[in-house]
């Protein structure tokens, strides 16, 4: 077999590779349609208020994991006693912050400790103390003081603690809007098909926003370079690909940094996994395997298209790439975990089509594209490439990247409308144009890093420091 046929071969490869990746994004713009115009026409009327009067609403504990928060700590539980619900409690689980989280904590909420009875189902660093306010106003708050064991750990502490039907995961420095967990909610109440084992919404990005007692008040594009290209990914992300993975019921992941879970069934299945760093994609994709292995029952991951949450990302280049780093080895340890699943027509829609689009354009996707890339200069350093058809394919894959995010930027605004104003949209397109060669090639240095981190460097299980810059109260904007 001559080399001319091994090229054939291999340009054929990428080939179908990149069409099937154009596909995926073409059939996520398209379901996400179908389904946020679902959405509103079911809910567009509904008077969430309303539902406070509800006698069988299903009682909530909301579990944030805190480790050294000290700057947000006050304002992060400030906004969290202030969501809508009739019947919830705040679980703030400090996991062994070496920092004055703790003692703020128990000064401005004048805490005690208590003797509050728990079954400890699921595995944890111990639980050295559990406080609760002397206050009548924050009765509904508690603290838990344990030895650090990071987020997926404290999780399970909260869980064990928890006392309620669903637990709210979030992260601490998250802001969400008051009639969140009213909307998470409802899907657990309106679906008479399917058993909903779990909801998520949609992030945004906090940063240069201006925030008041805990609320949003303003809301800004964010002024930090590294945090533009992170609101066009999250938009991309949520309003298109958890939309569209949704609209099928194949959605595989709920963000960390807000998802409601049923509690008996996240027991059921041993919790949140103290080894992964990649906990919220593990744990959905273990509940998904439970219900078709244990259960045999139909059930939904609904997702919320509202805006609901609101968290501060990375805006310096080192704990960006900390954190891609970090995603890319909980990816990989949750597929490896569940290989199982894979083309296995057991698990459905899950394991025909979610299951193996994460394996090829989650986990494969940045060595393809380094592969692809290493592969193309040596073409290039035999003469071998055909310039016109090379240009004429760079032009348009330049083009259907740039249309794909302007598509998801338009389509945020078209729907929800929280960034305003020519500047922010002129600014979009500006910083579009520049991810193309500025931040993707970077994420796949970033994945690439994680890959050899995860398979040679044994660095699988390494959180990594995510230093935040935070947020105070009085007008003060995160930067």
């Amino acid at each position: 077999m001559n080399t001319l046929h091994w090229l054939d071969i291999l340009n054929n490869i990428f080939f179908i590779y990149a069409c099937l990746l154009f596909s995926l994004y073409l059939f996520n713009a398209i379901m996400s349609v179908f389904e946020l115009r679902t959405y509103s026409n079911t809910n567009k009327f509904v008077d969430y208020k309303s539902m406070l009067s509800f006698e069988k609403l299903p009682t909530v504990s909301i579990i944030a994991p805190a480790f050294n928060e000290e700057k947000t700590i006050i304002e992060n539980v400030k906004c969290l006693l202030c969501i809508q619900y009739p019947n919830y409690e705040i679980i703030v689980v400090n996991d062994g912050s070496k920092d004055n989280s703790l003692q703020k904590l128990i000064e401005y909420f004048d805490l005690v400790k208590v003797n509050r009875a728990y079954e400890a189902n699921l595995i944890s660093e111990p639980i050295k103390a559990i406080y609760q306010s002397r206050k009548s106003a924050y009765n509904h708050l508690v603290v838990i003081d344990k030895e650090n064991g990071g987020k997926a750990d404290a999780l399970n502490a909260g869980i064990n603690v928890s006392q309620n039907e669903l637990f709210l995961a979030i992260d601490v420095d998250c802001i969400i809007e008051p009639d969140a967990l009213l909307k998470m909610v409802k899907p657990f109440l309106d679906d008479n098909k399917h058993v909903v084992i779990a909801s998520g919404g949609v992030i945004r990005i906090a940063n240069s926003c201006e925030i008041t007692d805990g609320k949003i008040t303003k809301v800004s594009y964010p002024k930090n370079f590294w945090a533009k290209f992170e609101v066009i990914e999250y938009f991309r992300a949520f309003t298109l690909g958890r939309m569209a993975w949704s609209k099928l019921n194949g959605l595989l992941i709920i963000s960390g940094a807000f998802g409601l879970f049923d509690r008996k069934r996240v027991v059921n299945v041993g919790g949140y996994d103290r080894n992964s760093v990649g906990e919220d994609l593990e744990l959905v994709v273990k509940l998904r395997r439970y219900m078709h292995e244990v259960e045999k029952r139909k059930y939904r991951v609904a997702f919320i298209p509202d805006p609901l949450c609101w968290t501060e990302v990375p805006e310096s280049f080192t704990i960006l790439q900390r954190q891609r780093n970090r995603w890319t080895r909980g990816a990989i340890d949750t597929i490896l975990k569940h290989k199982r699943m894979f083309l296995n027509p057991k698990y459905g829609l899950i394991g025909m089509l979610s299951f193996p689009s994460w394996v090829f354009f989650e986990w494969l996707a940045p060595i393809i594209e380094a592969i692809g890339l290493v592969y193309f200069i040596i073409l290039l350093y035999f003469d071998l490439v055909n310039m016109h058809v090379f240009l004429t394919l760079l032009v348009f894959v330049l083009t259907f990247s740039m249309m794909y995010s302007m598509f998801a930027v338009f389509f945020e605004a078209y729907t929800y409308h929280k960034y305003k104003g020519v500047k922010y949209l002129a600014q979009s397109v500006l910083m579009i144009m520049l991810e193309m060669f500025i931040y993707q090639p970077l994420n796949m240095i970033f994945s690439l890093n994680g890959h050899l981190d995860f398979y040679f460097r044994k660095n699988k299980k390494n959180w990594g420091e995510m230093t935040r810059t935070g947020f105070n109260n009085k007008d003060k904007k995160i930067e």
